[in-house]
């Protein structure tokens, strides 16, 4: 058994979710967004 992270969190803990969130109110990326976040959107792209 392993202890450490999986993949996926240990590829997101290298962005720093600060400036990804500042990039997103600045281009207003969750203009229109209900549910499916800009960060729910890349975490999913990176996992596929």
């Amino acid at each position: 058994m392993s202890n450490g992270k999986m993949v996926l969190p240990q590829l997101l803990d290298f962005l720093d979710r600060n400036h990804f969130n500042y990039l997103v109110r600045k281009y207003d990326g969750d203009k229109y967004v209900k549910n499916f976040t800009c960060h729910n959107q890349l975490a999913v792209l990176m996992y596929g």
